[in-house]
């Protein structure tokens, strides 16, 4: 099929229509959460530390999620079958592991300290008065977070391209507007209700199409007999080198290091609630990454070779599926679906980026002693998200990494800087602040340098080493220089 008949299917009025109300919706939750999350910074960003499990529970999954589950897990199950599950083994024990024990350690410490930022926890937990980990954790979330959200916008754009036959910048120049337009209004408060929202979304599309494939297709016999003619190695799990299995089981290694993940554990009402939040936060990670990789394989059965994708990319493929196979009306909510993955997580990152400036940087170390108002503090966070926003959308102009690439370097770079840091400063009460920013530097460059080196990039990814150096960094130099202890 040439890609304008897929563009002319695609672009039909019930589709838009369906895609249109939406975004209404969600533009909408922002104006509502407007009044309340001006009132001061701890509403802004943490929600006032009252929100509910299990709004939680489903923030913390799709926040996590983004673009690379729809877009980059299906291209990736589509190119390498469902081996491609084991991309999403790691980050689900992680994350039931975090809400399980570190998240109750770390909502108590901030509550208690007054924190609302990753770099607050930080500076406090270690008396930190020259500001050197408030000032370095800053810098490295707002370094790896722009390529981040920039990796979501390129995300819509693809989305919006390969489904409506709009010009690919101009969606990824929509997409963060619409996320620009709901965060400067509703804050923390708006981003959560929104993230439950879009969880609904995606929760639907991708269980949902699978059993419509299985359907259209005369049932899971049939595809996979269709798959087992194509390529049996497709449904072997063990199809993949022990190196890639180890870098993708070590995806999981970034969760305790993302702090768009970690302040949803710091914004919950009441912390004996977050085993619920684990649990169910648990069951849609599950259920939504197995149905991410069925898609992934069912579209080889559609689509038999990656050139008839638009593009040659198979980060069109759950779009294109979609297509093939629902009613306009559905495939509104489908593409829907996408945004909302998208936007789950550039939103929370916005926040945690504007959080990194306005309250790390501008309030604790440019203006110390100064009293200003809680809502001109509100007021320039605002200012600060929208300067976020176009320096991502700049850099996501520039950048030519496919979406699944540029996340995970992302993601690396986060998690190894702060994961291990973060772990051992909860559970081990010899960590010292040398060694903390030991572990930050060391994840930083082992991440930065095993990403540049060709061999070292194909044989694993940069994570993995990233957060085992780091966590060894952390140790020796909590031991080396040890933090004065108070009798």
């Amino acid at each position: 099929m040439e890609d304008t008949a897929i563009i002319n299917v695609n672009a039909n009025s019930y589709a838009v229509i369906a895609f249109l109300l939406y975004l209404v919706m969600i533009v909408l939750i922002g104006m509502w959460s407007a009044r309340y999350s001006s009132k001061g910074l701890t509403e802004f960003f943490l929600g006032g530390r009252k929100m509910n499990k299990f709004v939680v529970a489903l923030s913390a999954v799709v926040s996590g999620r983004s673009s690379w589950l729809l877009l980059g897990l299906t291209g990736m199950a589509y190119v390498r079958g469902v081996s491609a599950i084991w991309a999403a083994v790691g980050y689900v024990i992680a994350e039931c592991l975090m809400f399980l024990f570190a998240a109750p350690k770390l909502r108590k410490a901030t509550k208690d300290q007054n924190d609302l930022t990753l770099s607050d926890y930080f500076s406090s937990r270690f008396n930190d008065k020259t500001n050197l980990l408030r000032i370095s954790s800053a810098v490295i979330i707002l370094v790896f977070m722009s390529a981040y959200i920039s990796a979501q916008f390129v995300g819509g754009g693809k989305a919006l391209s390969s489904s409506f036959g709009m010009e690919p910048n101009t969606g990824v120049f929509l997409t963060a507007l619409i996320v620009l337009g709901y965060t400067l209004m509703g804050g923390f408060l708006a981003v959560s209700i929104t993230d439950v929202v879009q969880a609904v979304f995606m929760i639907f599309s991708l269980v949902a199409l699978p059993l419509i494939v299985i359907f259209d297709a005369g049932g899971i016999s049939n595809i996979v007999a269709k798959l087992n003619l194509a390529d049996a190695a497709l449904l072997d799990p063990l199809a993949i080198s022990a190196g890639a299995l180890i870098g993708f089981v070590g995806i999981g290694l970034g969760s305790p290091g993302n702090p768009h993940i970690l302040v949803r554990y710091m914004s919950i009402d009441d912390p004996k609630k977050l085993k619920f939040s684990a649990y169910v936060g648990t069951f849609w990670n599950i259920i939504m990454a197995v149905s991410a990789v069925a898609i992934g394989l069912f579209g080889r059965i559609y689509f038999t070779g990656i050139e008839s994708l638009p593009g040659g990319d198979p980060e069109n493929l759950f779009p294109m599926v979609a297509s093939e196979h629902l009613h306009p009306v559905l495939f509104g909510i489908i593409i829907a679906s996408i945004l909302a993955a998208i936007m789950s997580t550039a939103d929370s990152m916005l926040l945690v980026c504007a959080s990194a400036v306005i309250r790390d940087i501008y309030q604790k170390v440019i203006a110390p002693g100064k009293v200003i108002k809680e809502r001109y503090l509100v007021l320039h966070s605002r200012v600060i998200i929208t300067v976020i926003v176009l320096a991502s959308l700049l850099f996501g102009y520039i950048a030519s990494d496919l979406v699944f690439w540029l996340v995970l370097f992302a993601w690396g770079g986060l998690g190894a800087a702060f994961g291990p840091a973060i772990i051992l400063a909860l559970f081990w009460e010899k960590t010292s602040k040398a060694g903390v920013f030991a572990g930050f530097i060391t994840g930083v460059l082992t991440v930065i340098i095993w990403n540049r080196v060709d061999f070292l990039k194909g044989f694993l990814y940069e994570l993995v080493p990233g957060f085992i150096f780091a966590g060894l960094a952390v140790i020796i130099f909590s031991y080396l220089k040890p933090d004065a202890r108070e009798e």
